[in-house]
């Protein structure tokens, strides 16, 4: 069992050792990971450059201005010559809540292996203030060996595994959810610069609007892993119908 690992805080990031540590002997591990923070990279590919590749140590490997995605893709697209049998990416810095799937470069990576063909699980820390990240590398570790053992799921599977920033011991269980929704997003933060040009942040995420029974947004509210099953096939099938007949009045 070859299992590539990835994230998008960074190839030193302290979730990501944490994830290495726990998988240890579950099979053989290969780290390929941004050179810094790419959060919110979504699934961006570099394409108007070449990508350097570097090794910070055994079996650790940065890509130098890549994305989580570009990571995953030159991993399993070429940079080895042996092939990889699963995808982790984590363990993130914060929660990949709802909405939050959309700009996550966690989400992104583990969606890339998926493309490729390989099944993929995203782990992410919903951070309160604890920094549990040991232990939901652990919960990371049974849902991995559940994957790989007489159990597994179909190799289309992706996982948005959302963990409570709780001692593994205070954590109620794992809960299977769908996503929710967050309100709007906070407005953007003005400031300037030293010459007094204006710039601007992106204002924090909102909270959760879509919050309730069933989602992955409860689930971490009441002390439970949240795993959300995601697909990559973003066609609203229920439409194709409507906008049928409404292509015809064109």
């Amino acid at each position: 069992m070859k299992i590539l690992l990835a994230n998008d805080d960074g190839y030193r990031a302290p979730g990501l050792r944490r994830l290495k540590d726990a998988l240890s002997g579950v099979g053989a591990l290969t780290v390929v990971a941004p050179d810094r923070n790419r959060s919110g990279a979504s699934n961006s590919l570099t394409l108007d450059m070449p990508l350097r590749v570097q090794r910070a140590e055994e079996d650790v490997w940065y890509v130098i201005n890549g994305t989580p995605t570009d990571c995953v893709h030159l991993a399993i697209t070429g940079l080895f010559e042996h092939d990889f049998d699963m995808v982790v990416s984590g363990v993130n810095d914060g929660a990949n809540l709802g909405d939050d799937v959309l700009y996550s470069g966690t989400v992104a990576a583990a969606t890339e292996g998926r493309y490729l063909g390989l099944p993929a699980v995203a782990v992410s820390l919903v951070l309160s203030g604890g920094r549990h990240f040991a232990d939901a590398a652990k919960i990371a570790r049974r849902i991995v060996e559940s994957l790989i053992g007489e159990r597994p799921l179909p190799r289309n599977t992706i996982l948005n595994v959302n963990v409570p920033d709780l001692p593994i011991e205070a954590l109620r269980g794992l809960k299977t959810t769908r996503l929710g929704f967050r309100h709007k997003a906070e407005p953007v933060i003005k400031a300037y610069d030293p010459k007094r040009e204006p710039i601007y942040w992106v204002g924090p995420a909102g909270a959760g609007q879509d919050a309730g029974a069933g989602t992955d947004f409860d689930a971490i509210a009441n002390g439970f892993v949240s795993v959300t099953p995601l697909q990559v096939d973003l066609t609203d099938h229920r439409a194709i119908p409507g906008i049928d007949e409404w292509l015809q009045h064109i």
